[in-house]
């Protein structure tokens, strides 16, 4: 089926912003909206090579830009959709440009860009499955998620860094995790806007050739990829994420879906050993 003939999914002819759209799964994400017939305003620090109604030059990290460039996007209302796919290892510039960008930076330029949201609109981000263990640390996210001032949370983490940032990634991927969940239901009852995530696994994009270096040896070649029996492609994680935000999907919200090809799954039932994360034996699926 082609994708002209999914105009059920809803997208055609609607509006929709994608941060983090020139490149990996932001890029795949815009590719098939506008494909779908969406409008699509891409968000992001690279100029996109996807065609694209409007491009807007964005570093998440830096605050007075974010509220200056959700100001920008507010004069397109109402907006249908927003997908918040922008995420960066800590590699690239360290664990607290990380989490400015992955939480802080996205979690501010959503909530600027809400009053130009349409009533019943969708919101779906990536998130990842680095945070599989976010319940364990639920405590701790709820006391940032209470912060809803950019700086003062940027000033609550590096007050005990070791403890809130740690590796900047995994954190910031939690609290969206955390964010998401939270946030959901009081969007949803006061505009009907349903806010979910994905929780993809390692993915063949420029962001895993950065983070690649810094895993365990044979941490890549280890992982169990049971659906696919590989990594994944951008356009393989982008598909899940554009089916999550369609309005065919209007009972979910507040959900975060692992597509992991049954990684988390299989961690928490058992039959997936997940010693090989720590450089220890390779991971096997019972069977």
């Amino acid at each position: 089926m082609s994708r002209n003939d999914l105009d059920g999914l809803g997208y055609r002819g609607k509006t929709v912003v994608v941060t983090g759209g020139a490149s990996g799964m932001g890029e795949q994400t815009a590719r098939i909206l506008g494909d779908l017939g969406a409008n699509v305003h891409i968000v992001d620090i690279a100029e996109p090579k996807v065609p694209n109604a409007g491009f807007y030059r964005l570093d998440l990290s830096d605050f007075a830009a974010v509220r200056e460039t959700a100001a920008e996007l507010r004069k397109l209302a109402p907006i249908d959709f927003v997908f918040p796919c922008a995420g960066l290892p800590p590699l690239v510039k360290g664990a607290l440009y990380a989490m400015k960008v992955n939480y802080i930076g996205t979690r501010l330029f959503v909530e600027e860009l809400l009053p130009a949201l349409a009533d019943g609109a969708g919101i779906a981000l990536i998130s990842s499955d680095a945070a599989m263990g976010w319940q364990a640390n639920v405590a701790q996210s709820l006391e940032m998620l209470a912060i809803s001032d950019p700086d003062e949370a940027l000033a609550w983490v590096e007050a005990d860094p070791d403890k809130r940032l740690r590796d900047g990634y995994t954190t910031s991927k939690e609290m969206l995790v955390v964010w998401t969940q939270n946030a959901a239901v009081s969007l949803g009852n006061s505009r009907r806007i349903r806010l979910n995530a994905t929780g993809p696994c390692p993915t063949k994009t420029a962001f895993m050739d950065v983070q690649a270096p810094a895993l365990p040896d044979g941490f890549l070649d280890q992982w169990p990829y049971p659906s696919l029996g590989r990594m994944a492609t951008a356009e393989e994680q982008a598909w899940p994420l554009v089916l999550l935000n369609s309005p065919l999907n209007a009972a979910i919200t507040g959900t975060f879906l692992y597509t992991d090809q049954g990684f988390a799954s299989g961690v928490f039932t058992g039959a997936i050993d997940p010693g090989f994360m720590s450089g220890a034996e390779p991971a096997e699926a019972a069977g």
